[in-house]
């Protein structure tokens, strides 16, 4: 089965690192990834830019209302995600508690929902 891990953070918290954290975060969060490539658990992983570069795009009656940031305020940012395939939810929250950027912030874990073939 497939799940999304949805990384949260307060990006504070990642422009507070030195280089060298920074450095440190970057290459355990890679090594992670690639742990899970050799596992046959990986499918995708991607970083986010900052918030500050997010648009929210809403559709109303025909409309379409684009706003600046996320769409709503909260104390953590979306930061990135991992997709991975796990037997069940019991080993895809053990993945995601060695996610490297848990230690810091929140990570969520949704299962992908299959949309039927009509």
């Amino acid at each position: 089965m497939k799940y999304m891990c949805l990384v949260y953070g307060q990006e504070k918290d990642l422009h507070a690192l030195t280089p060298q954290g920074r450095e440190k975060l970057d290459a355990s969060s890679l090594a992670y990834d690639r742990s899970l490539q050799v596992s046959g658990r990986f499918i995708a992983a991607e970083a986010l830019q900052s918030v500050r570069t997010a648009k929210s795009v809403r559709r109303r009656k025909g409309r379409t209302l684009v706003t600046d940031g996320p769409f709503a305020e909260t104390k953590e940012q979306l930061l990135g995600f991992i997709l991975i395939e796990a037997k069940d939810l019991d080993e895809a929250l053990e993945i995601a508690a060695d996610i490297p950027v848990a230690e810091m912030g929140t990570v969520e874990v949704r299962a992908i929902y299959d949309i039927p073939e009509p």
